[in-house]
């Protein structure tokens, strides 16, 4: 009779095939760029929400597409800002500046349009961001000029100076002080009108 030999049946072992980089995470190699990832990080962190109510009270119709383009366009320019530290006056005008663009666009695109618009509903999130007695309010403030509202959100809201108010709107100290007058003025009669 003869024996079999014992021949082992495992293989050695094979390392895994090195996987392809993901396109969508980049690589951080450059101690700059890792600053930078902290950074935004942070302010993502601290600010996210607050530049989600500024967009909305602003009246942007996609508040978080709004909030999104703006921190990307802080990620795109990290490296030329001046001054690290005025990042977050930095996102507070951009959310301004594209809300501003928005509703521009906005503007333009239902003159030329030939069936009248339909009703705008507001999204979700931007509906559980106010309380009953809070929407007369922004209804009012809905109605105002988008200078006049911008310059009333970024004062009474954001508590904001009015040389960071106008910075944040690009206009002058004293365009400030008359768009604020003028907005409060309007809002006072319409919310004297609606009792």
């Amino acid at each position: 009779m003869r024996r079999r030999q014992n021949i082992p049946l495992t293989l050695p072992p094979v390392p895994p095939p090195a996987l392809p980089a993901d396109p969508l995470v980049p690589t951080v190699s450059d101690p700059a760029d890792v600053e930078r990832e902290a950074a935004l990080a942070r302010l993502f962190e601290l600010h996210y929400a607050s530049m989600l109510r500024l967009a909305v009270l602003l009246g942007a119709d996609d508040p978080e597409n709004v909030v999104a383009e703006a921190y990307y366009q802080i990620y795109r320019k990290w490296r030329r800002l001046r001054d690290t530290a005025a990042a977050e006056a930095y996102l507070r005008s951009t959310v301004c500046n594209l809300t501003r663009m928005r509703i521009r666009h906005l503007q333009v695109a239902r003159r030329h349009v030939e069936n009248p618009p339909e009703e705008v509903v507001a999204s979700a999130e931007s509906t559980a961001l106010l309380h009953d007695d809070q929407r007369v309010l922004i209804d009012a403030l809905q109605q105002l000029p988008a200078r006049q509202r911008e310059a009333l959100v970024l004062r009474h809201w954001l508590g904001l100076k009015e040389s960071e108010i106008a910075a944040a709107m690009g206009i002058s100290c004293g365009s400030v002080k008359t768009h604020t007058a003028r907005g409060i003025a309007a809002l006072s009669q319409a919310m004297e009108a609606r009792r």
